[in-house]
């Protein structure tokens, strides 16, 4: 069974910082780019941003300058450092990893969803 473990959300006032953590387990044996995504109340889901395996970044023009993602290849686990919340980035954030695993006697690739996170930036 394959998870993705999400962890630090929670209340933080406008001007302050969460860290974000997704830890993937499991019968795993590639992940290639990872992201985080986030999706506020009576809006769609959106990216936040994006990791490939090799480094490479995409954000979202609206956290750009103020968030960052990172990954521990080692530990199967991507960051995002949010630094400066303001109250629009209040949403459930979901981790996102495109992973090969195996599961029913099978190799599967796919995108995979974490559970999600509830940050809410409000004084």
């Amino acid at each position: 069974q394959v998870q993705l473990v999400e962890s630090g959300g929670g209340l933080v006032q406008p001007g302050g910082s969460l860290r974000l953590s997704c830890a993937a387990s499991g019968s795993i044996f590639s992940i290639n780019a990872m992201g985080w995504y986030r999706q506020a109340p009576g809006k769609q889901r959106e990216l936040v941003a994006a990791i490939t395996s090799g480094g490479s970044t995409n954000y979202a023009d609206s956290v750009k300058g103020r968030f960052t993602i990172s990954r521990d290849n080692a530990k199967n686990t991507v960051y995002l450092q949010m630094n400066s919340l303001k109250p629009e980035d209040t949403a459930v954030y979901y981790c996102n990893a495109d992973m090969t695993y195996y599961s029913g006697s099978r190799w599967v690739s796919r995108g995979y969803w974490g559970q999600g996170t509830q940050v809410t930036v409000s004084s």
